[in-house]
C-alpha cells in the first residue's frame, strides 16, 4: 500500500514531513501544487491511499479508491459551508495584493508567513477551485478534523463527506499534519490496514 499526500491552499508538500516520518513502513509520495516553486505530481502506481489536507482532499476526491481527508472537505462553499461571497472577496483581494492575502490566510490558520517567492498563477487557480461547490462522490473515506479549526465552520466539519466516518481532535486546529503528526499518522495507518 502506498500513501500519496497533497497539501492545501497556501501550503506546500513539507506540510506532510512529520506525518511521513511517522509512517516509515509505507512507501510515500507528496505532490506539490507549486505555490512556492515547481509543481510536482509524479504518477503513483499500485494500491494507493490518498491523503489530502484541506483543498488537497477536494482535489483528490474521486481520483483514488481510498481517501483520508485531513481538515478537508468535498465542497468549500455553499449551504452548511463557507459563504460563496467570502471566496469571491478573497479572490478579488488576491488579484490586487496576492502576498497580503496569502499572509492573512496563513496567519488565520496558524501557519508561519512565507519569505520566499510566491507563484500567483497556481495560487489564483486553486483559489478559484474553492468556489466550486462539489468535488464529486468519494467512497472509502476517513475524515479527520480539528475541533478548533478556524477555517471550517462546525456545521461544515459535520457534513463534509457526509457518509464517511470521522474523527475530531478537540484541541486541533486547521494544521493537524503540522501540530499533531503522530495522531494523523496513527489514523492513516489504521485506515490503510
Amino acid at each position: 500500500m502506498k500513501l500519496l499526500f497533497l497539501h492545501g491552499w497556501g501550503l506546500d508538500a513539507s506540510l506532510w514531513d512529520g506525518v511521513r516520518a511517522a509512517l516509515p513502513e509505507f512507501e510515500t509520495a507528496a505532490w506539490d501544487r507549486g505555490y512556492f516553486g515547481a509543481a510536482s505530481a509524479d504518477p503513483v502506481e499500485g494500491p494507493v491511499v490518498a491523503v489530502g489536507h484541506s483543498l488537497g482532499a477536494m482535489l483528490l476526491a474521486g481520483r483514488f479508491d481510498r481517501l483520508v481527508a485531513v481538515n478537508g472537505f468535498d465542497r468549500f462553499t455553499g449551504e452548511d459551508a463557507v459563504p460563496p461571497r467570502v471566496v469571491e472577496r478573497m479572490r478579488k483581494r488576491f488579484a490586487e495584493a496576492p502576498a497580503e492575502v496569502l499572509t492573512d490566510f496563513r496567519t488565520r490558520i496558524g501557519a508561519k508567513a512565507v519569505s520566499n517567492r510566491i507563484e500567483t498563477v497556481p495560487l489564483a487557480a486553486d483559489l478559484a477551485r474553492l468556489a466550486v461547490n462539489d468535488a464529486g462522490a468519494q467512497d472509502h473515506t476517513l475524515v479527520l478534523h480539528g475541533g478548533c479549526d478556524p477555517l471550517l465552520p462546525a456545521t461544515m466539519r459535520d457534513t463534509t463527506f457526509a457518509c464517511a466516518p470521522r474523527e475530531t481532535l478537540a484541541e486541533g486546529g486547521h494544521l493537524l499534519p503540522l501540530t499533531h503528526p503522530q495522531w494523523v499518522a496513527d489514523r492513516i495507518r489504521a485506515f490503510a490496514s
